[in-house]
């Protein structure tokens, strides 16, 4: 009595022991790549600097509201044109790269976030900007009937807000057990179904090939007279 060999619940390809030492390996080189970029990259420090837009006399409230929006989105263009670059100390490429400006949808408020290698030049850039927004605003203020002004300036950062060694060494880590496991799934996979196919096609041949039926032999039979 024939008897069909179970199946294995793994590919042939997986269950090779030297396969699965993929993944504590991509798991090492994540981990150490991971780690020697959070400890070779420069910290950065963030500070933020908080003005609000007020409406004049005379002024519809509610316009307080989109002129902060629009002072939001022309931050760093207003600040450039301005006197930011001597307040801050760096220059017109470096503020745009380096300063974020956003808004709140409840509130004419903006908030002015600038990041830099030393916590207190983080501080003067985001300090330079909102100065900057004050002063433009001062000198519009009769055709918008808004101004901009102070509501809380930067304070000096106590920590970086870049990641850490050991926290870019976890990312790095989980990210190289990712790719080691995709890895080890793809590739027995792309081996199996190559085996499958010369399988089917070895077991095709056969019968093909015995489907042809044979010439038959010509007889040649005596003509009556």
């Amino acid at each position: 009595m024939k008897t069909t060999p179970p199946r294995a619940l793994l590919p042939a390809g997986l269950r090779a022991p030297g396969r699965w030492a993929v993944l504590p390996a991509a798991v090492l080189a994540g981990a150490a790549l991971g780690g020697g970029y959070g400890a070779l990259k420069t910290p950065q420090y963030a500070a933020t600097s908080y003005v609000i837009v007020v409406p004049a006399e005379k002024s519809d409230p509610a316009a307080a509201l989109g002129f902060a929006q629009a002072y939001g989105r022309v931050a760093t263009d207003i600040a450039v044109t301005g006197d930011a670059q001597v307040w801050a100390g760096v220059t017109a490429d470096t503020l745009r790269k380096s300063v974020q400006a956003a808004t709140s949808p409840d509130a004419p408020m903006i908030s002015i976030t600038a990041r830099a290698e030393r916590p207190s030049k983080a501080v003067s850039m985001a300090d330079g900007v909102a100065r900057a927004l004050i002063l433009n605003s001062t000198h519009v203020a009769g055709s918008t009937g808004v101004k901009v002004v102070q509501f809380s300036r930067a304070t000096k950062p106590l920590a970086p807000v870049s990641p850490s060694a050991p926290l870019s060494a976890l990312v790095g880590g989980c990210a190289g057990g990712l790719l080691g496991g995709l890895a080890l799934l793809v590739r027995p996979k792309r081996g199996t179904a190559r085996g499958e196919a010369r399988h089917s096609r070895q077991a095709a041949t056969p019968a093909s090939s015995a489907a042809v039926p044979a010439p038959a032999v010509a007889t040649h039979q005596p003509e009556a007279v």
